[in-house]
């Protein structure tokens, strides 16, 4: 076995379109309502907060939509990522299990969120908008969102959830760097960020208010629009360049994935990575799907499956999903991009429909797998990344126990080298 098994392609082999999962899907996702009729929401009601193109890719079943030039250029700087195998791990677990990993910290901004900020600004600029307005946990979003507001002129005006926004200061000074407002959420910017401080003046802030925040901006603004990190289908849709990458990258070696893992928080990681899979399993083939979560924010294994907002406020579309309530409060973990509330329509259907499978780790087996993976492979992961992990040494220990030689997989999606002070 090669120590150094990587499985590449070339740009030239970098797929052209990204995959629609609701052409395939054996049952229909409910749909979103209205916050304050409760019918079922237009989709010109959208229109609002997000452009056009985004809005047709929000409802669209058509299978395949193309990836425009101006994207896929934009991808080719860092794409396609690498499929590399965690021979050291394997070694040490004793496990007859192949684990590879998926590594999307080659992004200018070391995560997998800038597959869906690069699309999103370019349709908001091709439509008119001057500036995008968003929330940000951990802050990966949020750089990402200013890189790729860099590239196609746009200002960008980030609400960072404030936990994070005091221990990440590299976080903020990236938002700066390409250009990018940075404020810590809840703030005193927004009628809404005043009403939680006023509550609670140590309110540590979550996703939910700092989605609040950032539509109360674009609501006020000219020329202004919100854009999501993950949760809405055409996020997920984005991010299918990664599991589409995957399956190019193992057929090239011949083998098929068992087991394909993904940390979830809002589901953009996990449904980009296991999506582009779906055909297969429904067409008989033995995969099994694992969403990684933290106790801390229990979603999928923990939340109530009905419709609930994406926002504290109430602001936003009610969408049917696992949830806490909107108006939870997660404590200070420091993986804050798992931080959220809710789920992805689609991975909620999924696991409803027992077509995933979801498992809550502590931080104390996540940040333990995060060490032993730095020492062996080379990479310190983000804190996030650090629940597939744990998922997928949990996955080999179990092929050692039933002496099975699986093929697992997982997404690596983002490096930890600005969160040190995490594992400090």
């Amino acid at each position: 076995m090669s120590r150094r098994e990587r499985i590449y392609l070339s740009v030239e082999e970098m797929p052209k379109y990204w995959y629609n999962v609701l052409a395939d899907l054996p049952f229909q996702l409910d749909p979103p309502l209205n916050p304050q009729t409760r019918e079922v929401l237009k989709p010109e009601e959208l229109g609002a907060i997000f452009p056009q193109p985004l809005v047709e890719q929000e409802v669209t079943t058509e299978r395949f939509i193309k990836i425009p030039k101006k994207v896929f250029d934009e991808y080719a700087v860092f794409r396609p990522s690498p499929l590399i195998r965690a021979s050291n791990l394997e070694e040490y677990l004793e496990t007859p299990a192949k684990i590879y990993y998926k590594y999307e910290g080659v992004s200018p901004t070391g995560s997998h969120k800038t597959n869906t900020s690069i699309p999103q600004a370019y349709y908001n600029m091709i439509s008119g908008t001057k500036t995008l307005v968003t929330e940000t946990g951990a802050g990966q979003w949020g750089t990402a969102l200013s890189y790729a507001g860099l590239k196609f002129g746009l200002n960008i005006e980030v609400y960072m959830v404030k936990t994070s926004f005091e221990q990440k200061p590299m976080r903020k000074l990236i938002i700066n760097f390409f250009g990018g407002k940075v404020s810590p959420s809840p703030s005193l910017n927004t009628e809404f960020g005043k009403k939680m401080l006023d509550i609670d003046r140590e309110n540590p802030g979550s996703l939910g208010i700092a989605i609040s925040e950032a539509l109360e901006e674009v609501f006020k603004k000219d020329n202004a629009k919100y854009a999501l990190g993950s949760v809405l289908n055409h996020v997920l849709l984005h991010q299918t360049i990664i599991g589409l990458e995957i399956k190019k990258q193992f057929e090239k070696i011949n083998i098929k994935p068992d087991v394909i893992i993904g940390c979830h928080g809002g589901g953009s990681n996990l449904g980009g990575t296991i999506l582009p899979f779906i055909p297969e399993k429904l067409s008989g083939e033995k995969i099994e799907f694992l969403a990684c979560e933290p106790k801390s924010c229990p979603t999928l294994t923990e939340g109530e499956y009905r419709y609930d907002n994406g926002d504290t406020a109430g602001l936003t579309p009610l969408m049917m999903m696992y949830t806490l309530g909107k108006e939870f409060i997660p404590p200070k973990i420091h993986a804050g991009g798992l931080r959220y509330h809710g789920s992805a329509p689609i991975i909620a259907k999924l696991k409803h429909e027992n077509m995933l499978n979801a498992i809550a780790l502590d931080q104390e087996e996540t940040f333990e797998a995060a060490r032993i993976f730095s020492k062996l492979e080379g990479i310190i992961p983000a804190p996030e990344s650090s629940h597939a992990i744990a998922g997928a040494i949990r996955e080999a220990i179990k092929a050692k126990e039933n002496k099975e030689e699986k093929v697992i997989v997982f997404t690596l999606s983002g490096h930890g080298l600005l969160d040190l002070t995490a594992y400090a």
